[in-house]
């Protein structure tokens, strides 16, 4: 046992129907520190996480709580010894009450049964620990998710967590409830706590980190601290050298030429109005704008998702109007949704059928893509985007966010689009893969191919784009020239 460490693991190993998720995996958390698991989408993040939860049972290894080692513990054993974890996704109840998520399996009971009154008094504390202003009794599906964010992390803490466990905990927060969650943190560190945090966003990780751990294809890379420049601590996670784009903005110059769409005074309700730009064959036109600022409805315009009340768009010079999105696809349009989950992947289809997908749609039920033609699609792009899976009939649902993000740039890709329309494509997947789907999209618009970019990451937008749209209040405020703009400049823009 490494001398101050309250949980370790050492050569944990873990296969998926014989698949290997872990095989060497290694960390060492410390009372009082803040401990940062980095690694690419697959590297087996989430799988130790599980088995460090109880929810899943390790093949081999060796985890040790205090010196003492630990077997065949199940998630309420695990949280009874003091191992708690919060989740991407808070799993928690909407339909309950605060208090009765932070006491739920540990109510305080009279001899008449539940004692309600201890039960908000306790959940009180718990949520005064965090500085939460909030009522106990209030239904907690009735709160922002950032607050249901901090009720999941309450409820840890009041089961006297000794080691805290935190995935992806601000991929649903704006910037101010970040920060508001990483001094939480830096106070847990304070008082004892030892935290381990999973995260994409390296901002967050060198704001709180003490220490690094990288894990690289379910094996343990090596432990490190805060000193470690940026750029090593990438390169050790994709074990190579960091490339630069290899579109750049320059190549693809002198493809640009008449607008292929072109929206005029483009508006839907209250949604977002006064919409006018155009996007070129070989053009990469950037959208940026605060949190609803209106990104999303225009793209989901573009797109034929929703109908415009008012405004035109026009392709190759002439008025189109998108009835539905089947229209844009006829156009040659294709759209990468933000929540990949939701409006992206059919979980229950595997991810050659969730690859032909849209190419099938586009051809009609009479013209069926023979199944040959239809593995043959699948790996083609399979081996093209570098998706990892044990082959193309596995659900889409088993393969990591990055996979599945990839397989959803490809169900696009097989459609030979004109235009695409990504909409944060590379949130919540790590810097390798971001840059390998940057670069696939990048070279095809280098080939002609037009594309519309949203991204919350700022230095991603200016680095890929030609020009940037900026939109504010719903509505399009600027179009800027992409070339000397600075992050400062255009945050004063979406700001203003």
């Amino acid at each position: 046992m490494t001398s101050g460490a309250v949980l370790q693991a050492q050569g944990v190993a873990k296969a998926f129907n014989g698949v290997p998720a872990l095989v060497d995996a290694a960390l060492t958390l410390r009372a009082g520190e803040v401990h940062v698991l980095m690694g690419q989408n697959g590297a087996g993040k989430s799988t130790l996480i599980k088995i460090l939860a109880g929810v899943q049972p390790r093949d081999g290894g060796r985890i040790e709580l205090d010196g003492q080692p630990l077997q065949g513990r199940t998630p309420g054993a695990m949280q009874r010894a003091g191992v708690a974890v919060v989740h991407q996704e808070v799993q928690l109840c909407p339909n309950l009450s605060v208090a009765e998520n932070i006491l739920a399996g540990r109510f305080p009971r009279r001899w008449y049964g539940i004692d309600w009154r201890e039960v908000r008094s306790q959940a009180t504390a718990a949520v005064n620990r965090l500085g939460l202003d909030i009522r106990v009794d209030t239904i907690l599906g009735e709160l922002p998710v950032a607050v249901q964010q901090l009720v999941a992390i309450a409820r840890a803490l009041h089961q006297q967590a000794r080691v805290l466990i935190l995935d992806e905990p601000t991929s649903s927060l704006d910037e101010a409830e970040t920060a508001r969650l990483l001094e939480l943190l830096r106070q847990l560190r304070a008082q004892g706590v030892a935290i381990l945090l999973v995260t994409h966003f390296l901002d967050q990780a060198y704001a709180v980190a003490d220490r690094f751990t990288v894990l690289r294809n379910g094996q343990f890379v090596g432990e490190y601290g805060a000193d470690l420049p940026r750029l090593q601590l990438v390169e050790l996670m994709i074990g190579r050298a960091l490339s630069a784009t290899t579109a750049t903005r320059e190549a693809r110059a002198d493809a640009v030429s008449a607008p292929l769409l072109q929206a005029h005074d483009l508006g839907r309700g209250n949604a977002v109005a006064g919409v006018n730009f155009g996007v070129a064959p070989g053009e990469v036109l950037g959208l940026a704008g605060l949190l609803g600022a209106g990104r999303t409805e225009v793209a989901r315009l573009l797109f034929g998702a929703d109908r415009a009340d008012r405004g035109a768009l026009s392709v190759d010079g002439r008025p189109v109007a998108l009835r539905g999105p089947r229209d844009a696809i006829r156009a040659g349009f294709a759209f990468c949704p933000e929540e990949r989950k939701v409006d992206g992947i059919v979980a229950a289809l595997s991810v050659r059928e969730n690859i032909v997908l849209a190419l099938q749609a586009r051809r009609g039920v009479f013209r069926m893509l023979a199944p040959k033609a239809q593995r043959e699609l699948a790996q083609r792009f399979i081996t093209q985007l570098g998706i990892k899976t044990a082959d193309a009939e596995t659900p889409i649902a088993l393969l990591s966010g990055g996979n599945q993000q990839k397989a959803i740039l490809a169900r696009w890709l097989a459609t030979e689009p004109r235009l695409l329309i990504l909409d944060e494509p590379t949130r919540g997947i790590d810097i390798a893969a971001k840059q390998d789907l940057m670069d696939q999209v990048l070279t095809l618009c280098g080939q002609g191919m037009a594309l519309v970019f949203i991204s919350s990451e700022l230095p991603e937008v200016l680095r890929a784009s030609d020009r940037v749209v900026v939109l504010r209040e719903r509505r399009q405020v600027a179009a800027l020239d992409a070339r000397g703009l600075s992050e400062e400049k255009l945050l004063q823009v979406m700001a203003a």
